[in-house]
């Protein structure tokens, strides 16, 4: 008989070169997710821009014309003079002041490539030509008027997130990517009139919640958890970038399995 069969109890034997490759590998994945947990978006979260109203409840009629200007020379490529809509834009008349302060305010409008999915960058605009652009939109018709975010309930916030949110922006809150090339963004630099404005409009591809689906104060109270997860407590372990539980489970075996590995190195060689 063979000697494997002298010795049915022996334990693989792990080489050093693979056992030095495994501890790389697990060297690399963790600095793979602390330099992705680092990366932050270039600008800060912008207060939200309010058209100014005069007497009556109407918007300023200078700020409504300057916002026609800059519309008219920066939008209507995309959008139609008067903002009608083409098959490179969709109609603005019902867009109303919460949806121009959302795209443009962070920045995700305009799109050099009317193709691409808006994304976060940089605003393109001052804020007070913002504020303009938002009153012109304002003006075309009655839409979505920019949302008061309350005072919020961190509990009742980490519920909603988990039941509505999670399933696309992870559980921590990461984004991830979804089917037909969408993606869906972090929130990690998401302030909170920035989660109840998407809440109500819908940027693509996420849905509307409609205050039928959730309330205002259900809307503000998952804005506050989004807040809590931008510095979250990390108990019981490292945050690991808090790419959420896939990425630090991976790693986990990763680790677990090469220090599995090493014991059975050392037990192996003991004799």
């Amino acid at each position: 008989m063979g000697d494997d069969l002298l010795h049915p109890l022996t334990p693989p034997v792990v080489t050093g070169s693979r056992l030095v490759f495994l501890a790389g590998l697990a060297g690399f994945a963790l600095l793979v997710l602390a330099l992705a947990g680092g990366r932050r978006a270039s600008a800060a979260p912008a207060a939200p821009v309010v058209a100014r109203q005069v007497g009556g409840g109407g918007l300023d009629a200078d700020q409504v014309t300057a916002g026609r200007s800059l519309y008219v020379t920066h939008c209507s490529s995309c959008h139609g003079i008067q903002a009608e809509g083409t098959r490179n834009g969709p109609s603005l008349v019902h867009a109303g002041a919460a949806s121009a302060d959302f795209y443009l305010r962070t920045g995700r409008m305009p799109l050099n490539d009317p193709s691409q999915q808006a994304a976060r960058h940089r605003p393109a605009f001052p804020p007070d030509q913002i504020s303009a652009l938002v009153a012109y939109v304002a003006s075309l018709d009655a839409g979505p008027a920019i949302p008061t975010v309350l005072p919020g309930n961190l509990a009742n916030g980490n519920e909603l997130f988990s039941i509505n949110c999670a399933q696309c922006h992870n559980d921590a809150g990461a984004g991830g990517a979804l089917g037909y090339g969408d993606i869906v963004p972090s929130l990690r630099n998401s302030s909170s009139i920035d989660v109840v404005e998407a809440a109500r409009i819908g940027p693509k591809p996420m849905p509307v919640f409609n205050p039928q689906t959730l309330s205002d104060q259900q809307v503000s109270d998952i804005a506050t958890y989004v807040q809590y997860l931008h510095h979250p407590e990390d108990r019981g372990g490292l945050g690991l970038g808090h790419l959420g539980p896939i990425p630090e489970g991976f790693v986990g075996w990763v680790v677990g399995m090469g220090a599995l590995l090493l014991v059975c190195r050392l037990i192996g060689t003991r004799g």
